[in-house]
């Protein structure tokens, strides 16, 4: 796991429909609903680093 020092939570959401969402700290970083896809797991990491200050 790449952030396991700096997560002080993690949630997972059970939902409906093949939703698929990534939210950190109010934010929507990925969606599946407007995509059509999954996130490449490498894109995820980058997108949170890039909101660490």
């Amino acid at each position: 796991m790449k952030f396991k020092q700096d997560i002080a939570s993690l949630t997972l959401i059970p939902e409906g429909g093949g939703l698929f969402e990534v939210i950190v700290d109010g934010n929507l970083i990925y969606s599946k609903k407007a995509t059509g896809q999954f996130p490449d797991p490498e894109f995820i990491v980058q997108q949170v680093r890039g909101m660490r200050p």
